[in-house]
């Protein structure tokens, strides 16, 4: 299993040889190294309708037609935009793709798109694959229900830690004692000034305060997990 991080919440996964983009914000995102038209994708998804999320959706859909997984709502809107190729989901539930097994899990927070149109629930995504399972929490507070998350057993949790608008990382070491990864990895942190963080710091608290391996990517990195 490959693991991209293009800065902000924006990763690619890939599984099985298909690639998966989670919220593809790379146009405007000022920490991402990678042009969007450069990008390929199988599958895109969605957790939420923030324009940092959604990102370049729209146009990496159109040029790939990958298949662009997000709740009803936002598949609806997509599909308004040109997006020939939508699978909505909700809250709780799961389907098996060719990757492997997506599940909608809670996220605490927000979603409305970029033009105003209300963009249903967040989500967080649990990949359940037969190289491991990868939870990426969207953009969320912190919930004890993270528990039940981290009992199908974790490779690796993607946390954002950027505080403000999500947890920070008090709250992000809470969630890891909860999710019980192998590996965590912080996300949605220092793109912009309102939510820098020392992340050298945050990652010696991982490793003093949880038994999880901190990962700390540099945007437009690439590791196997």
């Amino acid at each position: 299993m490959k693991l991209t991080f293009y800065g902000h919440s924006a990763f690619a996964l890939e599984i099985a040889g298909q690639r998966i983009l989670i919220d593809p914000f790379l146009t405007g995102n000022p920490v991402n190294t990678t042009p969007a038209d450069q990008v390929q994708a199988d599958f895109i998804v969605v957790s939420h309708g923030h324009a940092d999320h959604v990102g370049d959706t729209i146009e990496i859909a159109r040029r790939t037609n990958a298949l662009v997984i997000s709740n009803h709502e936002i598949c609806l809107w997509l599909q308004k935009q040109g997006v020939a190729r939508t699978h909505d989901m909700h809250l709780g539930g799961s389907h098996q793709f060719p990757f492997g097994t997506l599940k909608l899990t809670v996220a605490h927070h927000g979603s409305v798109l970029p033009d105003g149109t209300y963009g249903g629930n967040p989500a967080g995504l649990l990949f359940r694959t037969a190289e491991g399972n990868v939870y990426h929490a969207g953009d969320t507070a912190l919930f004890s229900d993270m528990s039940l998350i981290g009992a199908v057993g974790l490779k690796a949790a993607i946390l954002p830690v950027g505080d403000n608008y999500t947890m920070g990382p008090e709250d992000s070491l809470a969630a890891i004692r909860l999710l019980q990864p192998q590996i965590a990895i912080p996300c949605h942190y220092s793109t912009f000034p309102l939510i820098d963080q020392d992340i050298e710091q945050w990652s010696q608290q991982v490793r003093q305060h949880t038994n999880a391996r901190p990962l700390v990517m540099a945007p437009g990195s690439t590791i196997e997990i």
